[in-house]
């Protein structure tokens, strides 16, 4: 409690303060910090700003995540508990589910997820949300800064109207400014530390406090002309990649049918020193930002009379990959490899949306599961990151990866490509191995039980 009442300070100190003194607190690390939303975003953040010294609150509405946070625990590989306890222990991070406590913050940092509906549109709910309990608890001098990826105009348009409701105005009483996340989950050389922030503000003054904050943690900050240059600069960053991820599945679509390696090809193509960036096929994309930033671009440009045609034929493109995926599977399964007399049985080894984090939102694996629950397929998984789960009104248990468990499937599904995988050992004792993401091109023996998707 004694680490609570320091952060603490009346509204009327807190409007006593010139607003020139806030470089000063950034500096001298005396300035308080909130981030709210303390996931994959925030958290990271928040602990970030705690080692370089800062005191931050963290304000979250899962009292869960918020009591395992005061007690030293994480959720996160990328921030370890050590981490998340020393922060703790020496009275540098709090975290709270009310929003009471943003009175002692000098500057506010939005965290919060932005997924789409299931209309493919915009949500941003929970940035309203935020905005609006800071808006309550809002003093004079605060710096708010929304990180969360969101359409152009989102900062402009959503932020500051709620935040100017009370009577105080942006770039005056207080501050707004736009800095996209580039949280890139299991990455070890490219950090929060080392990754170029790009900040636009509202107004001059905005700007100028955001990238003075932000340059505490980060090493280089870029400055653009304004919120929306920021939010259209992080759409772009995840569209490219979602079109380019688009275009060789498309490939590895037609290489199938043509009787090509993918693979083969894609290795060969990639040893042109210029012009060509070699992206990789799989089952789909997941994670909180690429399968949906093409809808927030798209959804916005029609604001325009403009179509994105183009980005939405690629993002319609990988939403398709499962479902190719589950095609094969069928087709493998209903020729011949099929023994259990319950019915086919398929284990999937890979749950997380990529290699060797524990995030599994918006995983292709969660939809190939469902489609082929569907078709009458009995689905087990193994995923070490994933120990349990709950998807498509099921709860499922993480199976113990072992000769007997490879044995009693029908056919192994690789999703997932985690490092700590024995491929060897999966190939020699599943009946039936679908590889979707070329996991197994090393494997000494088996290959002949191997089918490349």
């Amino acid at each position: 409690m004694g680490a609570v009442k320091m952060l603490r300070r009346t509204p009327a100190a807190r409007r006593q303060r010139p607003a020139a003194s806030f470089e000063e607190r950034v500096r001298t690390r005396t300035a308080v910090l909130a981030v709210i939303g303390l996931g994959y975003v925030g958290l990271p953040l928040a602990v970030a700003h705690a080692r370089r010294g800062f005191r931050v609150i963290g304000i979250d509405v899962d009292g869960e995540k918020v009591a395992d946070i005061n007690a030293g625990r994480s959720f996160m590989r990328d921030v370890p508990a050590a981490e998340v306890s020393e922060a703790i222990q020496v009275g540098r991070l709090s975290a709270f589910t009310s929003y009471g406590a943003l009175r002692a913050a000098d500057a506010i940092f939005i965290c919060v997820p932005t997924p789409c509906t299931k209309n493919k549109e915009p949500d941003t709910s929970r940035i309203e949300a935020a905005a609006r309990g800071i808006a309550r608890y809002l003093q004079r001098g605060q710096l708010i800064v929304l990180r969360s990826t969101s359409y152009p105009g989102t900062t402009e348009e959503l932020v500051r109207p709620i935040l100017e409701r009370g009577g105080m105005k942006v770039g005056k009483q207080v501050y707004l400014a736009f800095a996209p996340e580039r949280v890139d989950p299991g990455r070890k050389d490219f950090s929060i530390h080392n990754t170029p922030v790009i900040v636009g503000g509202c107004d001059p003054e905005s700007a100028r406090r955001a990238a003075l904050l932000l340059g505490q943690v980060t090493e280089k900050v870029v400055l653009v002309s304004s919120p929306a240059a920021a939010e259209m600069a992080k759409l772009l960053e995840n569209v490219y990649r979602n079109v380019n991820i688009a275009l060789v599945n498309q490939v590895a679509m037609l290489c199938d049918r043509m009787g090509l390696n993918v693979w083969e090809i894609l290795d060969a193509a990639a040893t042109k020193p210029y012009g060509f960036h070699a992206f990789q096929p799989g089952p789909g994309v997941g994670g909180h930002c690429i399968p949906v930033d093409p809808y927030y671009l798209a959804w916005k440009a029609r604001e325009y009379d403009f179509h994105m045609d183009f980005i939405e034929l690629a993002a319609r493109v990988n939403e398709e990959m499962p479902y190719h995926v589950v095609q094969k599977v069928l087709m493998v399964l209903n020729g011949g490899h099929t023994r259990n007399h319950g019915g086919p049985r398929v284990l999937v080894l890979g749950i997380t949306f990529k290699r060797d984090v524990e995030d599994y939102r918006d995983s292709p694996a969660l939809k190939i599961i469902q489609l082929l629950e569907a078709r009458g397929v009995r689905v087990a998984y193994h995923d070490p990151f994933v120990p349990a789960l709950t998807a498509n009104g099921h709860r499922y248990r993480s199976l113990a990866l072992t000769e007997q468990t490879l044995r009693g499937s029908d056919a192994v599904l690789i999703v997932t490509d985690h490092s700590s995988f024995d491929y060897d050992f999966t190939v020699r004792h599943a009946r039936m191995v679908l590889d979707t993401r070329n996991a197994t091109r090393r494997v000494r023996s088996g290959q002949e039980k191997v089918i490349r998707i």
